[in-house]
């Protein structure tokens, strides 16, 4: 089952909170899940005049939506590039998402302090090496390296496609330390993106185990202070 269930969406709702966070009547909802959609896609694959993305290094999006305005949080690790000189590029960025949604917008940059722990941007890294015509094993093994380095629990990697210039795409996959894909309590970040290449485009996948939630993240403590205490308190004589 770990195989073919993304770990973020296993853990949505349970473990993890929701990405977009609003709520709409049944009329309206699939506009808004769709424009959703469309802020997300436009800010991934943006691209100025050389072809480069605009806005690298984001590990996620998040949308939050009142009755006057949405609000696009974007988790960075490199806050400065997307901020720009004076604030040139985030103001573009407010212009854009304005002019392709007609709402009011309000963007919102957190930085990432341990990229080397956040899926997306392990596997977006190893993209970037792969288009440097880095040699695949090589470069697996250096981001399992620094991943385990930073405090990981363990990692994943997977690659598929025309693998080191070859005719038949195949599969190849590494793993260093435990990665309990089924057990919720994991705290399993997942991350996936594209490598295009001459030979073609190579799919990479990361699985991070960060460890386990705690008790503060999951109401645990509240959960345990309303259970009721297994034995009387007081003791009564006879």
């Amino acid at each position: 089952m770990g195989q073919k269930v993304n770990p973020v969406g296993f853990r949505t709702g349970i473990m993890v909170g929701w990405k977009s966070r609003w709520y709409a009547s049944k009329k309206n909802f699939s506009e808004l899940l769709v424009e959703d959609f469309k802020i997300r896609e436009f800010i991934k694959k943006r691209k100025d005049r050389f072809g480069k993305v605009m806005y690298p290094h984001i590990a996620k999006v998040e949308i939050e939506r009142t009755r006057d305005e949405v609000k696009v949080v974007l988790h960075s690790a490199r806050p400065g590039i997307l901020i720009g000189r004076k604030g040139e590029r985030v103001e573009e960025l407010h212009n854009e998402l304005q002019h392709l949604t007609g709402r009011r917008i309000n963007v919102k940059i957190e930085e990432i302090s341990r990229p080397e722990l956040v899926a997306q941007l392990v596997a977006e890294d190893i993209a970037e090496q792969m288009v440097k015509r880095s040699g695949f094993r090589r470069t697996m093994k250096r981001a399992m390296e620094q991943t385990m380095d930073a405090g990981a629990k363990g990692i994943k990697i997977q690659m598929a496609g025309r693998l080191g210039g070859a005719e038949m795409a195949r599969r190849e996959k590494q793993i260093s330390g435990s990665i309990p894909l089924s057990t919720l309590q994991a705290k399993i970040d997942y991350g996936f993106t594209e490598a295009k290449i001459a030979q073609g485009h190579i799919g990479i996948q990361v699985w991070i185990n960060q460890g386990m939630y705690s008790e503060d993240d999951i109401n645990g403590a509240d959960a345990q202070a309303g259970q009721a205490p297994k034995k009387s308190k007081r003791s009564y004589k006879r």
